[in-house]
């Protein structure tokens, strides 16, 4: 597996270093993995409780991300996945330390729980004040009665936020780790996995799940969950987790509470913002108040695919915490859920028959939208060794909203026809191929407006127009490898004379030599255009669909 890195005995010290020259209220302290406060002088002074977390790294943004006024004094990082050592936090204590105190909050892991408890208990001996919370939010193992204990996981950031704005308040050491615990308790989180983390050491998955294999409450370290599903869409596994979380912390209709959307690694943001939708749904469908909601990425699972859930109850304190300033760089404002949506302007007039569209020129339309719709997966296929593979589902989605408006079209003629397939089109059809459509459509309404002759020399005529449009605002020419190769020919064919019937004939077989002729050209156009030569062999998904259609109107 590839990454990024350099040394892998390096990876902790240098993503550390990185994370200070970035951010300017972090420091490290010299020859050792823990990240304090640029201000600690200030702070140490203050008189105020100092708070500090860590545990095995490859889980960033946490722990040294939510260093910062509001949050964390200092944070400590193991090495991937290993517990600290009792030194390290030792060390980080004795940084830090005040008249205040100290509070060390740690993820319940034995590693975790031995190492900063000891450091806690010596920490005593040398007259520092030093409690310890620990952190067990993992909903998925309930009681954990036959385990180590139920793990801390996500929920954990929270926690630090309602300590830290605690501790900022300047509220005494008992106090801010009374708030902390009443925190942990009013906290679920669960997990669920796409795909196994790597470690840097290892350099292989830690485990494997099939293609279309889940794991529902996953460990932020690969351990073993809650159960082995198949691949279920984002809302029902939303709904499940937020289910069992709240069936774990006793939840019901009518409590407020904070939701944090986390993802676990390597899940792109577009999934990560659907999961949160769902997760606001899943909320809102058992009656929970959602008070105010996080989506990101707050404590992962080095790369794993995946995301957990975690809410928290609220009572008045704990919103006004989770509110207070906090200047951590991993810390996020979260959304108020004041509102979603806006009006929208108002839309363009709808348009009123103007006639019988001429029945031939429909069954044509008809013909090709059902030719495109029919080779939706081969042009995908050919799209995705030349493109970016939208090209199929594009195409059918205009193809399918043009069929639906059949009953309209049926009652335009002429121009108005060709303008009302240009705007479905221009609304329907994704990517460039919309607009490329709707320019091609606009500019035949366009011809057709001003030529006259009969329909031999208007069809051909109008396609020209249509094409020289299309040319001149998409920018391409014959022989760049677009769709323009098909149509260029399909133009030249069509001018040579005849019915309506033979021109159209004549169109598609130019059409389908000139897509052909594609496989041979570099492409100059297009997101092919990024790929180069390896493309050569292949032909142009734009130029095939143009002649599909084609051929599919001569057919008719």
């Amino acid at each position: 597996m590839k990454k990024l890195i350099n040394e892998v005995k390096d990876v902790v010290p240098q993503a550390l270093a990185g994370l200070v020259a970035t951010s300017n209220g972090l420091r490290l302290i010299e020859g050792t993995t823990i990240v304090v406060r640029a201000d600690l002088e200030v702070l140490r002074a203050s008189g105020k409780v100092a708070l500090i977390s860590g545990g095995g790294s490859g889980h960033e943004p946490a722990h040294a991300g939510y260093v910062g006024r509001g949050m964390l004094t200092a944070a400590v990082a193991g090495d991937v996945f290993a517990s600290p050592s009792t030194d390290a936090v030792l060390t980080a204590i004795r940084a830090v330390a005040g008249p205040g105190g100290v509070l060390l909050i740690v993820k319940n892991y034995t590693g975790d729980r031995l190492n900063f408890g000891l450091a806690a208990q010596i920490a005593r001996g040398e007259g520092i004040a030093c409690e310890v919370v620990i952190v067990d939010d993992d909903a998925a193992l309930g009681s954990a009665e036959k385990t180590a204990g139920r793990r801390g996981i996500a929920g954990t950031v929270l926690v630090h936020k309602i300590a830290g704005a605690a501790a900022e308040a300047g509220l005494p050491l008992a106090e801010v780790k009374a708030r902390a615990e009443a925190a942990v308790a009013a906290t679920g989180s669960m997990g669920v996995a796409l795909s196994p983390c790597i470690v840097p050491a290892a350099g292989t998955p830690n485990f494997e799940l099939a293609h279309d294999e889940i794991e529902l409450g996953l460990g932020i370290h690969g351990e073993a969950g809650l159960s082995r599903e198949a691949l279920r869409p984002a809302a029902h596994l939303a709904e499940a987790l937020i289910g069992t979380i709240a069936r774990d912390r006793g939840l019901k209709a009518g409590d407020r509470v904070a939701l944090l959307v986390n993802n676990l690694g390597s899940t792109p943001p577009m999934e990560i913002s659907i999961v949160a939708g769902d997760a606001l749904a899943a909320c809102a469908g058992l009656g929970l108040e959602v008070a105010r909601v996080w989506s990101g990425t707050y404590l992962t699972a080095i790369d794993m695919a995946g995301v957990s859930l975690s809410l928290m109850a609220l009572d008045d304190d704990r919103l006004a915490a989770l509110d207070a300033p906090a200047e951590a760089p991993a810390w996020t404002l979260p959304g108020l859920r004041q509102g979603m949506t806006l009006p929208a302007p108002a839309v363009a007039e709808p348009v009123t028959a103007t006639g019988h569209a001429d029945p031939a020129v429909m069954a044509a339309l008809v013909a090709g939208c059902e030719a495109l719709i029919a080779a939706e997966p081969e042009l995908t296929r050919m799209d995705q060794i030349v493109g970016d593979g939208d090209i199929g589902r594009s195409l059918a989605g205009g193809a399918e909203a043009l069929l639906a408006e059949r009953a309209t079209l049926e009652g335009l003629t002429g121009a108005t026809f060709w303008r009302h397939v240009g705007a479905v089109v221009r609304r329907s059809t994704g990517g460039t191929s919309g607009p490329l459509y709707a320019i091609l459509a606009f500019g035949v309404a366009n011809a057709l407006e001003v030529t006259e002759g009969e329909a031999g020399t208007l069809l051909a005529e109008a396609f020209a127009q249509g094409v020289a449009a299309l040319c001149e605002l998409g920018g391409a020419a014959p022989g760049d490898r677009t769709m323009v190769d098909a149509l260029a020919p399909a133009v030249a064919a069509m001018a040579r004379g005849g019915d309506p019937a033979e021109r159209l004939s004549a169109a598609a077989a130019a059409a389908l030599q000139g897509a052909e002729a594609t496989k041979a050209m570099k492409p100059r156009r297009g997101r092919s255009s990024y790929v180069g030569d390896r493309v050569l062999g292949h032909p142009d998904p734009g130029a095939v669909a143009v002649s599909l259609w084609l051929q599919a109107a001569a057919r008719r």
